[in-house]
């Protein structure tokens, strides 16, 4: 089956200009709000709302101010260029058609919604499933854990916590380097750089794409290593808990409902031979990346 998978045509991207303008304008609104994380950053202040629209209108007026933002869009836009690369590099080597990586921008929070490549053709074996399905979750981390390092390293103490209503929380990864870097300052009062943040973004993204859940990357890796009845059951009941984080952070619901009705099925995938053990490790190195990278309440506005 393996060499099967191998041997079907791939076509060579063709609309690649479409991902260079969607990779170009998430660049622009990664950077505008990034701009607005290193001016609160210099001002020794939380993030403040107000400065990423007024980057904007910086934007348009040409103010080269707006991009010392390049510090946060920069890092962010590698770590989802080695997410997506890693899941288009191993859809290449299993010869399965898909996309080059889509970047898509926001104008809101972080400048950008994620990215994410479009898989054409089916995928035939469990193994080529778990194999694509892990790549991004682990290149994603390897690349954002040296920005993360850095970034913390550079985040500043603060004398008082901030009196803003705008704040981040600390997942596994950034706590343990904050108690490393700053061991008697409590997380509320240590301010990260806009590096960090970039880190702490794709930490976020990371958390989503690891949820067991339908065809997210976590219920790919369900699927290929225990597969479609079992990847059936925790898909229904991680719904189920997302529901109930909901009640704690209320984006949550909304991704409970939007699992719910179109993100519990998977395609089929008829070759169901064992995974090696090996691949069994890597589900487990998985799993801590996911611990590492998941909070329950990603982001406090009162």
């Amino acid at each position: 089956m393996s060499a099967f998978a191998r041997s079907l045509p791939i076509s060579w991207p063709r609309y690649w200009w479409v991902n260079a303008a969607c990779a170009a304008v998430t660049l622009i609104s990664t950077t505008i709000f990034g701009s607005a994380l290193v001016t609160s950053f210099r001002g020794g202040q939380p993030l403040d709302l107000d400065l990423v629209w007024h980057g904007y209108v910086r934007f348009l007026h040409a103010d080269p101010s707006i991009w010392a933002g390049l510090q946060f869009s920069l890092p962010l836009l590698l770590i989802l260029l080695a997410h997506e690369l890693g899941h288009y590099l191993e859809c290449l080597y299993w010869r399965v058609d898909a996309t080059l990586p889509y970047f898509l921008p926001s104008p809101t929070l972080f400048g950008t919604f994620g990215a994410f490549i479009r898989i054409k053709s089916p995928i035939l074996s469990r193994r080529s499933l778990f194999d694509i399905g892990i790549a991004g979750p682990l290149a994603g981390f390897a690349v954002l854990v040296p920005f993360l390092i850095a970034g913390v390293f550079l985040s500043q103490p603060l004398s008082a916590a901030p009196a803003s209503s705008f704040a981040f929380s600390s997942p596994l990864a950034v706590l343990a380097l904050e108690k490393l870097f700053f061991p008697h300052i409590p997380a509320a009062r240590i301010l990260l750089h806009p590096m960090a943040m970039s880190a702490w973004t794709g930490l976020l993204a990371t958390a989503i794409n690891l949820l067991p859940v339908g065809q997210l990357d976590g219920g790919h890796l369900v699927y290929a290593a225990f597969g479609p009845r079992v990847h059936k059951i925790v898909s229904s009941a991680f719904v189920g808990v997302l529901a109930l984080l909901g009640f704690w952070y209320w984006t949550w619901w909304a991704w409970a409902v939007v699992l719910f009705f179109f993100g519990r099925r998977h395609p089929l995938v008829y070759d169901y031979a064992a995974l090696p053990r090996n691949r069994r490790k890597l589900l487990v190195l998985a799993c801590v990346i996911f611990l590492l990278s998941f909070s329950v309440v990603p982001v406090r506005i009162s």
